[in-house]
């Protein structure tokens, strides 16, 4: 009975779960974020809020490189801890400016917390074994 409350019949493995974190949260930011604001870009229909009085194109294109680009190195774990980085960056902005840390009702940043989180122990803890960074 220990044995199944403890679920030490299931494996261990760190590099296992940096794979996981990695592949989760990499494919979510690109096709659930980064994809839609590609083709908003590409169609020319995107609007993006000017959050450092620069407008909204550049920073949109600067949310575009990190929500693609290094959110699908992340997924292969290519630069992952820069990759990491570049991504908590633009989680903390999205969190604490664009909507005002909030974690609870309309305009919330529950996603960009969470997202923020889980970047945060990657660019920490590294790619792990399953990445071309170890290769």
């Amino acid at each position: 009975m220990q044995k199944f409350l403890t679920l030490d019949f299931l494996p261990r493995s760190t590099d296992l779960a940096l794979l996981t974190l990695r592949v989760w949260l990499g494919a979510a930011m690109l096709y659930l974020h980064g994809w839609g604001k590609l083709m908003g870009l590409i169609a020319g229909t995107a609007k993006f809020p000017d959050l450092f009085g620069i407008g909204g194109t550049p920073v949109l294109v600067m949310a575009i490189f990190t929500e693609v680009i290094c959110a699908a190195a992340l997924v292969i774990g290519l630069w992952t801890r820069m990759a990491a980085l570049f991504l908590v960056a633009t989680m903390g902005v999205a969190f604490f400016m664009a909507h005002g840390a909030k974690l609870s009702g309309e305009g919330n940043g529950e996603m960009a917390f969470i997202y923020l989180a889980g970047y945060v122990v990657i660019l920490v803890a590294g790619a792990g074994k399953f990445s071309v960074d170890k290769k």
